[in-house]
């Protein structure tokens, strides 16, 4: 069993940074691909950003290339997103996922944090 608690949400002005960690346990986390997906209000949940269980290997939504990044910390179990010239499109609760196999679009992870909320003003 994989548990995830995402941190570091909040309220932002646009164009600074925020970073979102992901806090996850159970045994074999370390070999799982992780990431992250987001849901604004009254739109579907979409894809942003995945890495590979070793961190070699990572994906991310056209709309937030060159201004996010994704990592990870394997001894501490933690995927981190650092979001950089944040946009008030950028704003939905933001959800940490682990599978497996792969996190991508089009998939569905096994496991899913409860969220953290990011809201960007203009």
């Amino acid at each position: 069993q994989v548990h995830l608690v995402e941190s570091g949400g909040g309220l932002v002005q646009a164009g600074v940074s925020l970073r979102l960690s992901c806090a996850a346990s159970g045994r074999t986390v370390r070999s799982y691909a992780m990431g992250w997906f987001r849901q604004a209000r009254g739109k579907e949940r979409e894809f942003v950003a995945a890495i590979s269980w070793s961190g070699g290997s990572t994906d991310y939504a056209d709309s937030v290339k060159g201004r996010f990044t994704i990592s990870r910390d394997n001894a501490k179990k933690t995927v981190y997103l650092q979001m950089n010239s944040l946009k008030p499109e950028d704003t939905a609760v933001y959800y940490c996922a682990a599978d497996p196999v792969r996190v991508g679009p089009n998939l569905s992870p096994d496991y899913w944090g409860q969220g953290t909320q990011v809201t960007v003003s203009s």
